[in-house]
């Protein structure tokens, strides 16, 4: 069977996995995508499963036990994780904070080993994995260890869910998933809004986007650090996040300066944001806006947060990079394995 398959599918080597999987049954062969040979999602075919695994995510995993994990976190915490984990883990310590009404600080792995964590009675690391050395090094702490994985780990609190492994260099369905399974806790359970959010497919088109500023805060701070994380670990653009009060206080001469970037804003709809709306196209050649949709700055940001996937794979596509594989630094190997003291 592995023989025929392999025939089959050398014939359309450009065709996305999605299509090489229906074309196996039109021939009586029915496949998962683990099951093809050398199997390399390219990042339409993540894309393409986005939704669906998200929903099969909700579908599947124990709810109401995460739920009942949550509730019970109800002093201060420290919420950290890494690369698409750290967008993870910002939205956690804002679902938490104000769901539980707990103080939560979100940081960095590293940097627990730097912070004064006396204050703080618990410690939950966000990790796809839940393997990687970071994990390890933030549980070295005395406070009480929570983990959101899909995977598990003995002797902590695991608040596990389930998602079909991903493929992808960078997080696509391994951040949805368990910013959605954080956002159906501060629903109450109701998924009905997150279907509204997933069902629009819609973006902006930026051109040229080779050297992006944009203007945030704290109400879509989600939004941007995948915006961040994404452009930065693709190579995709240069991209610097402005806090929106922040470059009234001289943040504006990068461009006057460089003369050549492009800006987002993330419109709040405030006096500010006005302002910014005004004045933004006498300094910039092209001035980009996501508006806010939702009132509840938690579902709004997640609402960003998903426009923001869907804006990386349109520039993506214009830039012809495919975010689930292309060739890295031979640096990234070599960092990816420390495990030292930091």
């Amino acid at each position: 069977m592995d023989k025929k398959i392999d025939e089959i599918l050398k014939k359309y080597p450009l065709m996305p996995l999605s299509l090489k999987i229906e074309l196996l049954k039109d021939f009586g062969i029915y496949v998962k995508r683990e099951d093809i040979k050398d199997y390399k999602p390219t990042m339409k075919d993540n894309y393409d499963v986005l939704e669906k695994r998200v929903f099969e995510s909700l579908d599947k995993s124990n709810i109401d036990m995460i739920n009942k994990t949550l509730r019970q976190i109800k002093e201060p915490m420290i919420t950290s994780g890494v690369g698409g984990s750290f967008v993870v883990s910002n939205f956690a310590s804002k679902v938490l904070s104000k769901k539980n009404n707990i103080i939560s600080q979100n940081t960095t792995l590293r940097d627990i080993n730097y912070l004064n964590l006396d204050g703080y009675k618990n410690i939950l690391v966000c990790s796809y994995g839940g393997m990687n050395y970071g994990v390890e090094n933030a549980f070295k702490c005395n406070l009480n260890k929570y983990l959101l994985s899909r995977n598990e780990i003995d002797g902590i609190n695991n608040i596990k869910y389930y998602a079909d492994l991903e493929k992808s260099f960078i997080s696509l369905s391994s951040t949805l998933i368990p910013i959605t399974i954080l956002l159906q806790y501060y629903l109450d359970g109701d998924i009905k809004l997150i279907k509204e959010i997933l069902n629009d497919r819609s973006t902006i088109d930026i051109k040229n986007a080779n050297n992006i500023e944009v203007l945030s805060g704290h109400e879509t701070s989600t939004a941007h650090s995948f915006l961040e994380s994404t452009f930065v670990e693709s190579g995709m653009a240069n991209i610097t996040i402005h806090d929106k009060y922040d470059y009234c206080h001289g943040r504006s001469n990068l461009n006057y300066k460089l003369n050549n970037n492009n800006i987002l804003l993330f419109n709040n709809k405030t006096e500010l944001d006005m302002l910014y709306l005004n004045e933004l196209k006498n300094y910039y050649e092209n001035v980009y806006v996501i508006d806010k949709k939702y009132e509840d700055d938690i579902v709004n940001d997640y609402y960003l947060t998903y426009k923001c996937m869907l804006l990386c794979e349109k520039i993506a596509n214009d830039k012809d990079i495919d975010l689930s594989n292309f060739k890295y630094s031979p640096f990234v190997k070599k960092l990816y394995f420390f495990k030292g003291e930091m």
